[in-house]
């Protein structure tokens, strides 16, 4: 996707993911799930999705004097842009030595690298075919 990618901490995509999965949540719902993987206070759960609406990722209703969040942008567009600055800084742009390196490093669970070549595969259906390009020697015809 187009634009400069968000600069997210872990916490901040953490309070993100919390915030796609449900559609919509308050700051206590928002704290009540997180905390279960860390000590969270309530204010600073607060403090953060109001950071996170600064930035322009979410926007609120008011529902009663309970503010209601609900993302602006997809996670789709987040992991975008996290996958494609990654690519550019890490592998000089490169996809494939991106890839190769998930492959060398990561653990692929069953079934994971069969849905890697059903995905390559459906990306080489979708390309248009490419003219043969002239090799060196068929430019210069001879006349023997």
């Amino acid at each position: 996707m187009a634009g400069k990618p968000f600069k997210l901490g872990d916490v901040q995509l953490e309070l993100m993911k919390i915030v796609w999965a449900r559609g919509k949540a308050t700051v206590r719902e928002v704290t009540e799930v997180i905390s279960t993987t860390r000590e969270m206070a309530y204010t600073t759960v607060l403090t953060m999705l109001r950071d996170l609406e600064g930035k322009g990722l979410l926007t609120h209703e008011v529902d009663g004097r309970t503010y209601v969040y609900k993302p602006v942008v997809q996670r789709e567009r987040i992991v975008s842009g996290i996958v494609g600055d990654i690519t550019r800084r890490l592998f000089d742009g490169s996809a494939a030595a991106f890839l190769a390196h998930v492959l060398d490093e990561e653990t692929i669970q069953p079934g994971e690298l069969e849905r890697m070549k059903q995905m390559i595969a459906e990306k080489e259906r979708e390309r248009p075919e490419e003219p043969d390009t002239p090799g060196p020697e068929s430019g210069s015809e001879s006349n023997a």
